[in-house]
Parts: C-alpha cells; structure tokens; sequence
C-alpha cells in the first residue's frame, strides 16, 4: 500500500497502469508504447495525483503526434484543462532534451560524413516551429561543425537574412565553409523564389572572401530539401 494511505483509502486505479507502463518502457524500449503512453509518463511528473491518460490522448489527438505536442507552443498547450505551467514546463523540457541530444551527436563531426544525423538535427530544432528560422552551421576547414548559429527569426514565411553578418560572424570563427538552413512552417520544404535569391546573395558574399556555402537546406515537417540536390546551389 502506498505510503500515506489507510486500510481505508482506495488506490487510484492509475497508479498500477503507470507502474505496467514504467516497467515496459524499460524493459523494451520507447517503441513498445504508443505516443500517448509515453506522453502519459511525461505527464505524471507535472501532474502526479491525477489520471493523466484522458489528456495525453487529447494532446495526441489534437497536435497527431508525441513529437508534435512537445514542440506545440506554449500559449496553445496551456488552453488544455489540468495543463498548468508546470505540465507545460515539463513537455518543453522533454522538447529541449530531444534536441540538446540530436546537437551532441552533429557538434564537433564532420558534417558532409555525418549528413542524416546533421538532418535530424535540424529537423528537431526547426520542423515544428511557428515561425520562420534562418540559421547557419559554420564549418573549419575538414568540414567540422564548430558553431550553429541562429541569424533571425522571422514572421510565418519571412526571416530577414543579411549576407555580410554571415560573412562576418564566419570571418570571427576563422570558417572555411557554411551550411545555410531555415524552415518553412507550412511544412512544404519547396525552395521558394526568394529563397534561392538570398542564396546567391550570401554565395557571393562568401565567395569573396573565400569560403564555400556547402549547401542550403530547408526545412519543413513534411520533408527536407536541399539546394545541391536540386542543382540550385
């Protein structure tokens, strides 16, 4: 019997099913649950005295995914009943984990020999935001990322990018090389017009000076596209 309680008292019925939970998660791994079962363990810890099952099923179901409710904005999070700042707090810190690890493991590579984890990377970081983000991934001279940098954040389709700041910032770090990257919060990665004219404005602008724009990738939640797959860059 749970500390606290009498021979009278009734355990809340969820406490067995978040043990069973707790035990599958570790015995075989995050794939065993479904979303919103993993979202119910995020949950207990922001909220450890109520049956947290019928609200991760309704994150789940409003955002369609477990990844989708962790990156959701935090105005939009807090509209959904029993969720308080401290279950709000809790899902944007699983958010930061998922991203901080993605970063450990493309920081210090070299990124044209690890691209798919270099793509993961920014898909979590980016994909899932409300606004447009333009950064820049600064790489020495064998292609190691030694800086990601976040230039401007922007409105829904717009993030200003100014070339010499790049060209400068590159100049401070002593980098032989840059990766653009932004997204698209409409989640279309289809390169757009001014897209591919500020792309050769920075090309250009690094050209000068010596250093090489490896590639400029966009991101979206229905995909990647990159420039020199598609003989843009």
């Amino acid at each position: 019997m749970p500390p606290g309680l009498s021979d009278c008292e009734t355990v809340p019925h969820y406490l067995g099913h978040r043990a069973r939970l707790r035990a599958r998660l570790l015995e075989r791994g995050a794939d065993s649950l479904a979303d919103y079962e993993l979202m119910e363990l995020v949950l207990l810890a922001a909220i450890p005295r109520r049956d947290v099952k019928p609200l991760a099923k309704e994150l789940i179901d409003k955002f369609g995914s477990f990844a989708d409710a962790i990156a959701a904005p935090a105005e939009r999070l807090k509209q959904f009943k029993w969720l308080k700042a401290n279950g709000v707090a809790q899902l944007k810190i699983v958010e930061a984990a998922a991203v901080r690890l993605a970063k450990t493991r493309v920081m210090g590579k070299t990124a044209l020999s690890s691209w798919n984890a270099l793509l993961d990377y920014c898909a979590a970081a980016m994909a899932r935001a409300a606004e447009e983000e333009f950064r820049v991934l600064f790489l020495d001279r064998k292609n190691v990322l030694i800086q990601d940098k976040v230039m401007n954040r922007g409105t829904v389709d717009h993030a200003p990018v100014y070339p010499r700041e790049i060209v400068k910032l590159a100049l401070e770090l002593s980098a032989s090389a840059l990766i653009l990257v932004h997204n698209h919060p409409s989640g279309d990665p289809t390169p757009s017009r001014a897209d591919i004219e500020m792309t050769r404005e920075v090309v250009e602008a690094a050209r000068a000076l010596r250093i090489a724009v490896h590639d400029h990738i966009v991101i979206g939640r229905n995909g990647t596209a990159s420039f020199k797959a598609l003989g843009l860059l």
